[in-house]
């Protein structure tokens, strides 16, 4: 390599991991310059752009590094990363096939060309690479959760036994444990065997809960503070801002409590010839962290809600549709379908007036019992109320009053889709939706199993099936393990309706 290309490179590399991302981002780039060809450079400074959000530009650099055909495993998988977080998974997915070629005893390797292959729909190559990377690291936990939930387990087909003995092996990290029994009670609900399942959903996040130290006064100082902010009704968008450009390409977000429906919702409208969509993204309270400039490392806390309104929201919004909009798709729309946004409908209705908004709301037994099953990113503090059932119900109820929060203050701009009555009625509901949005309505809309765009989110396997009912009252099944998240419900006053 000549010149100091290689050592800007490490140096830059070095900065950017220990937390000094945009001086480490400006040695990269001296690296790129100091040597075009050397392939590894581009795709570090494509990582590192796709840290801080910079989705166009870290693009750019994954695929100028990609041209320069590199042949080491690692800078492939660097620029699959880049490619993924930019929801380009079939871009992803060849990256990571090559670097499995060039490197197939990486379980790593293995592990991200097997979510992709998920992402896309390729489910039974993904379950093959998944097991492909059990066999290089049995210990390699997350593949094992992952493993479970690419297909319904059977008889004749499960993993019961191997992950018994790896559970048995000890002794194990808290996430360990917490993957292995998750991937425990998912096979074993799918050979109905609920009450050994749920056992493994207890045992495994209530580790995982006293690990992190958890306590549900940190959020609910999150839903006070959002609701101080916002104390009374804001301003209904101006006419000229719901029927210009503006409008035309206006974003919608769809919000809700985790596995309500948004992924179904979200598939929906971007089946739309209209509406692309931009997965899960963290950019809007991203950019409003930016924008706050407080110091601490988490993007959503009081301090930064403290901090919000002093900022510039109508820029904000701009910025946020520059970096979200998907690179490549023409649709003037696009949907963002990042739950935890419910805790900034106020500032996105100032930032982005024409936006549409619109909250998914399920049964609170189902959206409970849904969130306890369901295996969180373990590194991501914001669904830490999930490991336990109380935990859940109070969780639940603040969401209740939040919506109805922003439904007072936010009127005819907040639109409610609840998942029983999506089920019950597709059509006349989806037509609801498509009015909401201001979009017309198209028949493919109710065809979103047949949506070919990659699905980044739990419900990868769910939305590739037309719309069905099994799950609406799957609380029943459990109902004498969930006596603890009623209780808190019925505290809280939330109608159960049962």
């Amino acid at each position: 390599m000549p010149g100091s290309a290689g050592g800007l490179l490490v140096r830059g590399v070095m900065a950017a991991e220990a937390g000094r991302v945009r001086e480490g981002l400006a040695l990269i780039r001296e690296a790129c310059a100091a040597d075009p060809a050397d392939a590894e450079a581009h795709a570090q400074l494509g990582r590192w752009l796709s840290r801080l959000h910079h989705t166009g530009e870290s693009v750019d650099a994954a695929q100028r590094a990609l041209a320069l055909l590199p042949a080491s495993a690692a800078t492939l998988d660097t620029i699959g990363v880049v490619f993924s977080r930019a929801g380009l998974h079939a871009q992803a997915a060849d990256c990571f096939a090559r670097a499995v070629a060039l490197d197939p005893e990486r379980a790593g390797l293995h592990f991200n060309h097997a979510a992709a292959l998920k992402f896309l729909g390729r489910f039974a190559e993904a379950e093959a690479a998944y097991e492909a990377c059990v066999r290089c690291d049995p210990r390699f936990w997350r593949a094992h959760s992952a493993l479970a939930a690419t297909r319904r387990q059977t008889p004749e087909r499960n993993h019961l036994e191997r992950l018994e003995r790896l559970l048995a092996t000890g002794p194990l990290g808290p996430d360990a444990e917490l993957h292995l029994r998750h991937a425990l009670a998912k096979e074993l609900e799918d050979l109905g065997r609920d009450d050994e399942a749920f056992a493994h959903l207890l045992a495994g996040n209530a580790r995982k809960r006293a690990a992190t130290g958890y306590r549900f006064e940190r959020d609910q100082g999150l839903f006070e503070a959002v609701m101080r902010l916002f104390p009374e009704a804001l301003p209904a968008p101006a006419q000229a801002e719901l029927t210009g450009d503006e409008s035309a390409r206006a974003p919608i977000f769809v919000v809700g409590m985790p596995r309500t429906g948004t992924t179904l919702v979200e598939r929906m409208l971007s089946s739309h010839s209209q509406v692309a969509t931009a997965g899960e993204s963290q950019n809007f309270g991203v950019l409003l962290k930016r924008a706050c400039q407080t110091p601490s490392p988490q993007v959503l806390d009081e301090a930064t809600l403290a901090q919000s309104l002093r900022v510039d929201l109508r820029a904000l919004g701009r910025d946020y549709v520059e970096r979200t909009r998907p690179a490549g798709p023409s649709q003037p729309r696009f949907v963002d379908k990042m739950p935890l946004n419910f805790f900034y409908l106020g500032h996105i209705a100032r930032a982005l007036p024409a936006a549409s908004i619109v909250v998914l709301r399920r049964h609170p037994l189902d959206t409970g019992l849904s969130n306890f099953r369901q295996l969180f990113a373990t590194g991501f503090s914001y669904y830490d109320y999930a490991r336990d059932l109380r935990d859940i119900g109070r969780y639940c109820a603040q969401f209740d009053r939040l919506v109805a929060h922003w439904q007072a203050l936010l009127p005819g701009r907040v639109h409610e889709v609840r998942y029983e009555a999506l089920v019950a009625d597709q059509r006349g509901e989806t037509a609801k939706l498509l009015a909401h949005c201001r979009l017309p309505w198209e028949e493919a809309c109710l065809k979103f199993d047949r949506n070919e765009s990659a699905v980044a989110t739990a419900s990868a396997v769910q939305v590739r099936q037309p719309l069905y009912a099994s799950s609406v009252g799957r609380w029943r099944r459990y109902r004498t393990h969930l006596q603890p998240l009623i209780d808190e419900l019925r505290a809280a006053g939330v109608p159960l309706g049962d």
